[in-house]
């Protein structure tokens, strides 16, 4: 049985503001940097031996940051990013629902956006390749529709995932190959917890 824990990134400046992503790609906000520096910790503990990221600046920085700490290379797949958001990417909930009135409460999406069949068949690819060649717990840091589309695809209804939080995921090995099943939820770092001191003003 091996470990795979997918958890999204850091909080990024987009999160902070509110706004959809996608394949948008801001950076980490000093909230978002500081929640990757207190992730080292679990990471080590688990004993993580490789490092995965979406190329997405959030996850990769993200990576990069417990990577850098703990010595781990960060293996870069395109296949972990974020689902494109079409019109909808730049924008907060409430430009949303003025611009598209009854589309988020109707499960409708914009132009552009990318459908679950597409992200189901290349996240799950992506993760069944990492799952193959992990022979020790391994860390995927990727992004929150993708996570979601995930646990659904294990078999368990989605729910909205915290920045350094996501999926255990184990590979169970048997006589004809392996299977992935979903051990739960994950959380790397209390994200109410971490707070980002300003500098005095001068």
């Amino acid at each position: 049985m091996t470990r795979i824990l997918l958890v999204r990134h850091g909080q990024s400046t987009w999160n902070a503001d509110g706004r959809w992503q996608g394949r948008a790609d801001p950076p980490l906000s000093d909230l978002g940097r500081r929640q990757a520096e207190v992730a080292v910790d679990a990471v080590r503990d688990l004993g993580v031996h490789r490092l995965f990221a979406s190329p997405l600046a959030r996850a990769h920085e993200t990576a990069t940051i417990v990577g850098g700490a703990l010595g781990l290379t960060v293996e870069s797949d395109p296949r972990l990013q974020e689902r494109d958001a079409g019109e909808w990417t730049g924008r907060t909930r409430a430009e949303i629902e003025a611009g598209w009135p009854g589309f988020l409460t109707d499960g409708l999406r914009p132009a552009g956006f990318e459908t679950d069949d597409i992200l189901h068949e290349r996240a799950l690819a992506a993760v069944q390749d990492i799952a193959a060649i992990a022979t020790e717990p391994v860390v995927v840091i990727s992004h929150g529709g993708l996570i979601r589309v995930v646990e659904r695809a294990l078999g368990s209804e989605p729910h909205s995932v915290p920045n350094l939080g996501g999926l255990d995921i184990r590979r169970i090995d048997g006589h004809d190959g392996h299977v992935l099943e979903l051990a739960g939820r994950t959380v790397l770092v209390d994200a109410d917890a971490v707070t980002v001191t300003s500098p005095p003003e001068v």
